[in-house]
């Protein structure tokens, strides 16, 4: 494919000839969009394969890199863009604007629809709105698509599982050689591990996992019988983050509040097992989090879980506080692993918040919740956040914008330093602001096409980049150290911790071949 052959500047097109009659005379269906796509991510992706599904030939409008602007608006030159979006395959031409407005390519190409991001919906923008009317006077389609995810996983229905392998690998090299990510680097940084100590806070979790034997439907109502063969028990929750932050070499303190139950004893036996400092709260007012899971033959059948979700007490409160105080002027930065079930109060979020500063330490929040109950604009102030696509339009009550408008969005809500939304299986977008401001992204695919248990793969991601995060400040670096990480953390069943040996492992699959 010669990739030049499909980029145009707009002012090719001032004289009639061979190639404009072919691309904008006798081209039929033609479906236009238009954007600066800076960095392409999975929405984008999303966006651009919806607009290609209305017509035979898509084109892109492409946003110029306003050269006379005191500021450079993007990262990546005009043409680096265009050609970044002829290799995915999905448009079929681009025509790039300097300082062109999109009303101009809309006389050139009269579209049969103009498909446009939900985030120019109701913007006041003269160019987008005479552009937009330019199309209607024209008696064709102006639609808006916002780039959503796709929940349901069904790439593995249409592709062998070594080809999405391969293709997964080539888009994550992809990502290393753009954000000039060096092997011996990483190397150096996982070495430096050692010499750093985090305080883990949030709920503890304990996850069992029993082993079944299906018998068949019953007769007395149309349910699946089985047999229980064998249980296994796995710390989960905040307990997993600290895990893992031990296992990776890091140091470790771990603060939670666990219930006056066997289940809390089971929690200060393995949590002493695995070498973990812990300074845990007993709560005689709840019980210890448990969730059981009955699996057939490594098939989820379904989950009962043991838990309580009201806040704190007053009591238990200034308990949890008081370790906290004791321990973090001793720490390189905080995890805080919330699971919305009252742990993390306001109180304590703003206290932790307010000690961060005193001391100089990095804050990292996360926040798992799969209801309208606990938003991720809790945090603010901290080095990073992670939600996952759907517990951000949760959080903002979005459910159309694309996931630059939702990043964007929650950067100026949470006043955070580095952002990651999780994709599911569509891997992680990683967000930062360079020193003018600018929000720049990068995507990192998921590496394991094929998990076994994708339980705890976001505490594994918290973990190992909040402690790259706590050496330096290179989000790119430790993304990519994160994708080694989950994808070993999918591939067991139950939270395993993982070591540095491991990711070194790991890395060696792939940026040593």
């Amino acid at each position: 494919m010669d990739i030049k052959k499909k980029i145009f500047d707009i002012n090719y097109f001032s004289s009639k000839n061979d190639i404009r009659s072919e691309l904008l005379e006798n081209l039929e269906d033609k479906i236009l969009t238009f954007g600066h796509f800076s960095s392409i991510h999975p929405g984008h992706i999303r966006y651009l394969q919806y607009a290609k599904s209305l017509g035979k030939t898509l084109i892109v409008a492409l946003r110029g890199d306003f050269k006379n602007s005191s500021k450079p608006r993007y990262r990546f030159s005009i043409q680096s863009r265009a050609e970044s979006l002829i290799i995915l395959n999905v448009c079929d031409y681009v025509i790039k604007l300097e300082e062109d407005s999109l009303k101009d390519v809309i006389e050139l190409v009269k579209p049969t629809a103009l498909v446009l991001g939900t985030e120019f919906q109701n913007q006041e923008n003269q160019d987008i709105n005479e552009a937009i009317l330019k199309v209607k006077r024209l008696g064709r389609e102006v639609i808006y698509h916002a780039g959503e995810t796709q929940y349901a996983s069904t790439e593995l229905l249409g592709e062998s599982e070594t080809n999405l392998q391969k293709d997964r690998k080539e888009q994550f090299l992809n990502a290393c050689n753009k954000q000039k990510i060096n092997y011996k680097n990483l190397i150096n940084k996982i070495n430096k591990f050692k010499d750093c100590k985090l305080l883990v806070i949030g709920e503890t979790i304990v996850d069992q996992y029993t082993a079944c034997e299906a018998l068949g439907m019953s007769a007395e109502a149309p349910v699946l019988v089985v047999k229980e063969l064998k249980d296994k028990i796995f710390m989960g929750g905040a307990a997993v983050v600290a895990a893992h932050v031990n296992a990776l070499g890091a140091k470790c303190v771990f603060v939670s509040v666990v219930g006056d139950d066997s289940t809390g004893e089971i929690v200060n036996n393995e949590i002493a097992n695995l070498g973990i400092k812990s300074d845990l709260v007993v709560d005689k007012s709840r019980p210890t989090t448990f969730k059981k899971r009955y699996m057939v033959e490594n098939q989820k059948l379904f989950r009962v879980s043991r838990v309580e979700e009201h806040e704190l007490n007053k009591d238990i409160e200034e308990k949890v506080l008081n370790k906290i105080s004791n321990h973090i002027k001793d720490v390189d930065g905080i995890i805080i692993s919330d699971f919305a079930y009252g742990l993390i109060t306001k109180r304590i979020n703003k206290e932790i918040v307010k000690l961060s500063k005193k001391y100089s330490i990095n804050v990292y929040a996360d926040l798992q919740c799969s209801s309208q109950i606990g938003s991720i604009t809790k945090f603010k102030d901290v080095a990073l956040i992670c939600p996952n696509e759907r517990e951000a339009r949760l959080a903002l009550q979005d459910k159309n914008s694309g996931l630059e408008k939702l990043a964007n969005i929650l950067f100026h809500k949470c006043q955070c330093n580095n952002l990651v939304m999780k994709l599911n299986s569509q891997g992680f977008i990683s967000y930062e602001k360079d020193k003018n401001n600018i929000i720049l992204n990068q995507h990192f695919p998921a590496l394991c096409v094929n998990p076994l248990d994708v339980t705890g793969a976001g505490d594994s991601l918290l973990a190992i980049m909040s402690i790259c995060l706590s050496i330096d400040n290179n989000i790119m670096e430790a993304s990519v150290l994160g994708c080694f990480m989950t994808a070993l953390a999918v591939e067991n069943l139950g939270n395993k911790p993982i070591s540095n040996r491991d990711i070194k492992a790991k890395m060696n699959e792939y940026l040593l071949d």
